[in-house]
């Protein structure tokens, strides 16, 4: 069955058009919560969502549609992503929901689901609800309609949560820690996370007014991390994306460590203090060839997967690893959670930091990334990728470059781009 609704990361499109208005979200919280329930009542769903000014229609949309199946509803507000998987799972629901479209502007939103397990759902779970989107909802009877409730706790039991997750020996005294949570669903968290754990915090990003998240700050516009880690004289800078499922840093100087490089450094010290399994890291084909290179070097191997977080945790599930992530800053630490967790991502890269007592412009800088471009092209029409002509010129490119590097062409599944 081809996907009308569902991309590589949940549903997303522009706010309140196409695959993003209320009519939509409120027919896939029907179909949801009928594909999804489990057993005998009661049956529940955590809805959860970013800052996005559209986050409100969506979120009473979903809420109807999980209500009219009969579903009792608990609504926590903005939260990172992360944060829905773990309440979903703590809180014995059927079902987590996530309204955000991650890095994207605030004129996209998105929603992504979670199983009662915690992780995303699978693709054939995805296939049986679009199916019931199209089909006539089964509802509940009227004395069988869902409740819904405000859960006012739902910040408090994720911060100690992710505070667990750091070494109970370490603290982060005397730590000067810039925190850029991209004016998005990491605001409130973020900061107080790190604080309680004894850093010096100085937060940017943390006043969202619902069209603010990603604009210009946020794990894909560090500059503004980047000048504050030098004004404040801070050790380390750590930049969320808007639903704070992203990790990117930046070190004392100033200078950006992305994802591949937090992987590598988390690899290194994991190996050398026996917490690493499966003998090696899981990521996806976006990731440098130094990178790979690094650890073949150290005696650890690369398993490269389709883009997408969903499909490096489905790798390091199948094949028992516990690091794996995106150069992107979807970092997976599955001792911890069952989804990418900047916030729980930066605690153990803080944690290696405490440890080795190096500055993190040394302590990040594992291995010299080979030369990497990537450039966007947005298409109108078929896939250009599928093009023969296109195929050939990679193909020759391929060729010359031997293995020495690589080309990598791939559809978005988000927007109508080509990145290559």
């Amino acid at each position: 069955m081809s996907r009308k609704y569902f991309g590589t990361d949940g549903i997303r499109g522009t706010a309140n058009s196409g695959n993003m208005t209320a009519e939509i979200a409120l027919k896939v919280g029907m179909a949801a919560g009928r594909e999804l329930l489990h057993g005998e009542p009661p049956h529940r769903v955590v809805i959860g969502k970013d800052t996005r000014l559209s986050g409100y229609m969506l979120e009473s949309a979903l809420e109807a549609g999980f209500l009219s199946v009969g579903m009792e509803v608990f609504l926590v507000g903005p939260l990172p992503t992360p944060a829905i998987a773990m309440l979903t799972r703590s809180m014995r629901a059927d079902l987590g929901v996530m309204i955000t479209a991650s890095h994207n502007p605030f004129e996209d939103n998105g929603i992504k689901l979670f199983g009662r397990d915690g992780f995303k759902l699978s693709d054939e779970q995805e296939i049986a609800i679009e199916r019931r989107i199209g089909e006539t909802p089964e509802l509940a009877a009227s004395a069988g309609l869902g409740r819904a409730k405000r859960i006012e706790d739902a910040q408090g039991r994720y911060i100690e949560y992710v505070k667990n997750t750091f070494p109970k020996h370490l603290t982060l005294d005397g730590l000067k820690v810039v925190i850029d949570c991209a004016n998005g669903a990491g605001y409130a968290v973020g900061p107080i996370i790190l604080y309680e754990l004894g850093a010096e915090v100085f937060p940017i990003g943390v006043s969202p007014n619902g069209t603010n998240i990603n604009l210009g700050c946020g794990s894909t516009h560090t500059e503004l991390l980047q000048r504050a880690v030098l004004e404040h004289g801070a050790d380390v800078g750590i930049a969320l994306d808007g639903d704070a499922d992203r990790l990117i840093m930046v070190d004392e100087k100033g200078q950006v460590i992305d994802g591949d490089q937090l992987m590598a450094m988390a690899a290194a010290y994991w190996q050398k203090t026996g917490q690493l399994k499966g003998n090696g890291v899981v990521a996806t084909q976006m990731s440098n060839l130094g990178f790979e290179k690094f650890l073949n070097h150290s005696g650890l191997s690369l398993h490269r997967t389709n883009v997408g977080d969903r499909y490096v945790l489905e790798h390091m599930r199948a094949y028992g690893f516990n690091v794996g992530g995106e150069q992107s800053g979807h970092l997976i630490f599955s001792d911890y959670a069952t989804t990418g967790d900047g916030l729980i991502a930066a605690l153990q890269m803080l944690a290696i930091l405490r440890h080795e007592n190096r500055p993190a412009s040394e302590s990040s800088r594992r291995f010299v990334p080979f030369p990497q471009r990537l450039h966007n092209i947005r298409y109108t029409g078929a896939n250009p990728v599928e093009s023969p002509s296109v195929k050939k010129a990679v193909a020759d490119v391929e060729e010359e470059l031997g293995n020495r590097g690589r080309v990598l062409l791939r559809k978005s599944g988000t927007e109508p781009l080509i990145r290559v």
